[in-house]
């Protein structure tokens, strides 16, 4: 089953990730920005009253493993096996600065439990081999298991291993190089995760294994004349990572259970990231705890092709790498202050030619964000307007700032 309408909570990193396990927005869990290696870069701290998914699956007798990048904190406290994972073995921080010899910023952050290691090869294919090692251990095992396998790929520096290359560039003459580099990251990626659901097939667990593939956030900006990032593209949607236009938050999501979840279906439910502990929750028998800050609904019936919507949701309120708001009811979404906020060039709107404190789209009929009618639908405006206010008032927007997370960083 394809979803046409799901968002990443941010459209950078940390907060994200934060949100997937937690099933809080990104402010609620304590990472409303990026978690660095140093501290006066460093902008957010993964709360410890913040219970993550592998601690809900816990009660329900699962293993819980990581295998790939964490990102959520360096300090031992909100080290994955501290934070409710039976297994690790990937990379404490956030970027590789070099996919071979595993660093940032010198330091060497891979981890097997909480040794660190130096393992030699590609990072895409050390977590793809330790993901497929960590199922055929399952295989026989009397309690289920819960894999979050999270690569670093296709992420910068775009370096993939040369024969991946010269597929691409054997395939595709004339194709640009830096083009080819990329491809060739994305399915080398492709090709590791063909080898998981292989091994799932291979051990007998692909029947009972619901498998969910997403990203983070959108890709970054690339400048063909000056060379910066990489050479992405978000298709029609406008911006890009860390913007909260369409480009920087709407993500791919894919879910496979065979027999249980549609093949080939496509859902327009709009859902997100902290979604994913409530729906688990269903699905395993565990019911979650009422006042824990909890800002995730159950989409195990729309997965399970029993309805078309998600019940219970009012709006969904997106918060961009910096300081931008944005919300979506239905198929409305207001940004309430100009400016992307993130790696993309912002395309404000002229004076005298539109121009707005906000922006209002019709998503439905516009989802590249071409047409703003912020000026021509005021009742629709404060509305959604009224809906971050309170979203607001409820203390569960923090805009982030540099430091504000000292404890998660190594210094």
């Amino acid at each position: 089953m394809r979803f046409e309408n799901f968002y990443a909570n941010c459209p950078v990193c940390s907060p994200t990730r934060a949100s997937l396990l937690s099933g809080r927005y990104p402010a609620m869990a304590g990472v409303p920005g990026v978690i660095r290696t140093h501290a006066a870069n460093n902008w957010g701290y993964l709360r410890q009253d913040a219970k993550l998914l592998p601690v809900l699956l816990k009660k329900a007798g699962y293993h819980s493993a990581l295998v790939g990048k964490w990102h959520l904190g360096l300090k031992e406290e909100n080290h994955p096996l501290s934070r409710g994972f039976d297994f690790f073995h990937g990379f404490l921080g956030d970027m590789m600065d070099d996919y071979y010899n595993h660093r940032r910023h010198g330091n060497n952050y891979m981890r097997k439990g909480r040794e660190a290691i130096d393992p030699k090869g590609h990072a895409t294919n050390l977590f793809s081999d330790w993901a497929v090692d960590y199922i055929r251990s399952r295989k026989g095992k009397k309690e289920p298991f819960c894999l979050y396998l999270a690569y670093n790929a296709p992420h910068t520096p775009i370096q993939p291993p040369k024969e991946w290359i010269e597929k691409v560039t054997k395939r595709e003459p004339g194709i640009n190089n830096k083009r080819a580099k990329l491809v060739a990251l994305i399915e080398h990626m492709d090709h590791g995760i063909g080898k998981v659901l292989e091994a799932l097939d291979k051990t007998a667990q692909a029947e009972n294994t619901l498998v969910i593939f997403t990203s983070d956030n959108g890709p970054v900006w690339y400048d063909a004349d000056e060379e910066k990032y990489g050479h992405r593209s978000t298709g029609h949607f406008r911006g890009m990572k860390g913007d909260t236009w369409e480009g920087g938050h709407r993500m791919p999501f894919i879910a496979r259970w065979p027999g249980r979840v549609p093949a080939g279906a496509v859902s327009e439910a709009t859902i997100c990231h902290t979604d994913m502990l409530a729906t688990f929750a269903a699905i395993v028998g565990e019911k979650l705890a009422s006042g824990d800050g909890l800002d995730s609904f159950d989409i195990s019936s729309v997965l399970l092709g029993r309805g078309p919507k998600v019940s219970g949701r009012e709006a969904l309120v997106l918060q961009s790498s910096g300081r931008v708001l944005s919300v979506r009811q239905g198929d409305w979404k207001l940004i309430p202050q100009l400016g992307s906020g993130g790696f993309s060039k912002p395309r404000r709107e002229k004076p005298g030619a539109g121009g707005a404190v906000g922006q209002l789209y019709n998503l439905r009929e516009d989802p590249a964000e071409t047409k703003n009618l912020y000026r021509e639908k005021p009742k629709i405006v404060e509305e959604l307007t009224e809906l971050l206010d309170r979203f607001r008032s409820e203390g569960r927007s923090r805009p982030a700032s540099p430091g504000s997370g000292r404890p998660g960083g190594d210094e």
